[in-house]
């Protein structure tokens, strides 16, 4: 079975549990979506795939997004809007996942179902439902791959770590963390960036998710210990600058790039040899699912359940790179490009 055919048997088993047949109707229905920004590719997908499930099955939507990334303020004031236009459903991605509780406790209160998409809220029950990539496997996949591909030299690995911030922790540590399960590290405890002892571990610094941010870094690091061989990027835009600062120094060839995303510039890194793996996610499903089960709570009042063994619902990831290594699954370039989005 591909894992584009597991991906679509992942969203027809939710879909018959949530009691629809692909021709469901949800009239009367409104439903909010609520993302960080309405330019990040990756939001832009979660609208499409939102838009197009809403129109399927007749439900209203509204869109609301912050200004830049971390814009709170906004998504507060989207959550008030919907409490009062009497919304059904609240999908979002949170820009702050600990103020943002609040607010989304007063839609609750009222009657709304609230699902995060991508980031869980904290605490995670703050939201009736959590659907997402599963980023820790998501981490673990690059990392089991680098290991790999290092064969017996894993042991002499030289590793850096190009975080996010340390205001958004959630995500960064699972993927931090996940990584460092695939390679063989002890990570002590799972819910902290930068307790381990392995001595492989050059050290971590901060990218805020962009180019500049990824070559900043990628310096940083790179001033600690010229020998770095293994990158782990939080995601596939830092991953591109920590690969012109590598190439600044003549070293782009020595070392391996993981990262996660699955965007499409984040795919075409891949192919053109940038990035040697990427964990694809899949934010038009998390979206058009999120739908799909707004429409039935205004249905029948009946709520998701998350995966089986999780906490969460998990949309799916997949390792993308075009050298596959043995013991680790993956889809090459062609069938991520196929996938990806942005």
């Amino acid at each position: 079975m591909t894992f584009t055919t597991k991906t679509a048997v992942a969203a027809a088993a939710l879909a018959a549990g949530l009691g629809f047949a692909g021709t469901a109707s949800a009239q009367d229905t409104l439903a909010c979506l609520i993302t960080k920004t309405d330019t990040n590719p990756f939001f832009v997908k979660m609208r499409e795939g939102a838009e197009a499930k809403a129109a399927e099955l007749g439900v209203t939507l509204q869109s609301y997004a912050g200004q830049v990334d971390g814009d709170h303020d906004s998504q507060v004031a989207a959550v008030e809007s919907c409490i009062a236009a009497g919304a059904k459903g609240i999908l979002i991605a949170a820009s702050d996942t600990v103020a943002i509780v609040e607010p989304l406790a007063r839609a609750r209160e009222a009657g709304i179902l609230v699902i995060a998409l991508d980031t869980p809220l904290d605490p995670a029950d703050a939201a009736d439902a959590t659907f997402a990539t599963d980023n820790l496997e998501a981490g673990r996949l690059i990392g089991a791959w680098a290991a790999a591909t290092l064969g017996a030299e894993a042991a002499n690995a030289r590793i850096a770590f190009l975080n996010l911030t340390p205001s958004e922790p959630t995500v960064d540590v699972l993927r931090n963390q996940g990584f460092m399960l695939g390679f063989g590290i002890d990570v002590k405890d799972i819910t902290d960036i930068g307790d381990e002892d392995d001595p492989r571990i050059v050290g971590h610094d901060v990218t805020n998710g962009n180019e500049e941010g990824g070559r900043t870094a990628m310096e940083n690091l790179l001033q600690r210990d010229p020998g770095i061989n293994v990158v782990h990027t939080i995601n596939e835009p830092a991953a591109v600058g920590a690969y012109q600062a590598l190439q600044a120094v003549g070293m782009q060839d020595q070392v391996l790039i993981v990262s996660v995303d699955g965007g499409c510039p984040g795919v075409a890194s891949v192919k053109d040899g940038v990035i040697g793996a990427t964990s694809q996610q899949y934010p038009l499903l998390m979206a058009a699912l999120g739908i799909e089960a707004i429409a039935k709570f205004a249905a029948d009042g009946t709520k998701p359940q998350p995966t089986e063994g999780k906490d969460f619902f998990d949309t799916g990831v997949a390792l993308v790179t075009d050298k596959p290594a043995e013991g680790v699954p993956s889809i090459d370039t062609t069938e991520g490009t196929n996938l990806c989005w942005g």
